[in-house]
């Protein structure tokens, strides 16, 4: 399993990467995914810290329970995926302009 959690977070961010190159819609399409699923992220962490709170269980193992949420975990996923694409897309625009000078 952690061979192929490795492998997805290597291939899904070049992935994205090419097919935002073919398809330009594809860029904005990544970003309103990435916007609806840091809200998503964003509620379901501040319900459950909330809860916490409301109900004085400060243990830790009562912060972890969020762990067990498919759909905090799906936004986290593609959250860190979506990151590692914007650094992907920096790199190629850095190392454009830095091939550029060099090249004049």
């Amino acid at each position: 399993m952690n061979f192929w959690i490795g492998c997805a977070v290597l291939i899904v961010p070049i992935v994205m990467f090419f097919v935002q190159k073919v398809w330009e819609r594809a860029r904005f399409l990544f970003s309103l995914v990435a916007f609806t699923a840091t809200v998503i992220f964003g509620s379901i962490s501040a319900n459950a810290i909330y809860f916490i709170l409301e109900t004085n269980e400060v243990f830790m193992t009562t912060i972890h329970g969020i762990f067990l949420n498919r759909f905090f975990l799906i936004t986290g996923a593609y959250l860190g995926w979506y990151i590692l694409y914007q650094l992907l897309l920096i790199i190629m625009k850095d190392r454009k302009e830095v091939v550029g000078v060099k090249g004049k």
